[in-house]
C-alpha cells in the first residue's frame, strides 16, 4: 500500500499556472513543434521511453501540505470553496497532513482519502488542465520538485523515487 498523494502540495505553482483559467480570456495556444525526422523512432538510438509515474512507499513529501510561498495556495488550485475548506482542514499545526502517520510514513485514511490526494490522469486534468498524454511526465516532475523541497536534492527519498521511475522505464 502506498501513502496518500496530496496533489496540491506538489509544486503546483507551475501546474496551477498551466491550468486554463475559466474567468480570464484564454491565451492563444503555442503551435506544436513538428518533430524532425531524426527524432522519430525507427528502431535506432532515440527510443527513450517516457517514465511512468509511480508512488514510492514511505516518502510522504506530498503530505506536507503547507510548504510556503514557492507552492500554490489552495485558492489558486481549487474552484470549489468546499475543496479549499477540506484541504485547509487537513493541515496540522506543523504543516503536515493530519492523516499522515510520521512514524510509519503512511496515510491513515488511504482508501478514503480525498480525490485531490490521488495522482491520477483525471485529477490532473480537472485541477491543472494536464492532458492524459502528459500525465506521467507532469506527475514525475511534480513529485521530484516536492521531494526536493521537503527532503533536499541529495535525499534518500529522491534517490528512491528516481530509481523507481528508472525501473519503470526498463519494464
Amino acid at each position: 500500500m502506498f501513502h496518500a498523494v496530496a496533489l496540491p502540495c506538489c509544486n503546483t505553482l507551475s501546474l496551477a499556472a498551466q491550468r486554463p483559467q475559466r474567468r480570464r480570456a484564454k491565451k492563444a495556444a503555442k503551435p506544436e513543434k513538428k518533430q524532425s525526422r531524426s527524432n522519430t523512432s525507427l528502431g535506432f538510438g532515440n527510443d527513450k521511453k517516457e517514465p511512468v509515474w509511480r508512488c514510492v512507499e514511505r516518502c510522504g513529501a506530498c503530505c506536507k501540505l503547507d510548504k510556503g510561498p514557492a507552492f500554490a495556495t489552495p485558492e489558486e488550485i481549487f474552484d470549489d470553496p468546499s475543496d479549499i475548506e477540506l484541504y485547509r482542514s487537513l493541515i496540522g499545526p506543523d504543516g503536515w497532513c493530519i492523516n499522515y502517520e510520521k512514524s510509519t510514513r503512511k496515510c491513515s485514511i488511504y482508501p478514503d482519502r480525498p480525490y485531490f490526494c490521488r495522482v491520477e490522469p483525471g485529477v490532473f486534468q480537472s485541477l491543472y488542465g494536464i492532458d492524459e498524454k502528459k500525465f506521467n511526465k507532469e506527475a514525475c516532475s511534480c513529485c521530484r520538485d516536492t521531494i526536493k523541497a521537503i527532503y533536499g536534492t541529495h535525499s534518500e527519498e529522491l534517490d528512491n523515487f528516481n530509481c523507481s521511475i528508472r525501473d519503470s522505464d526498463s519494464t
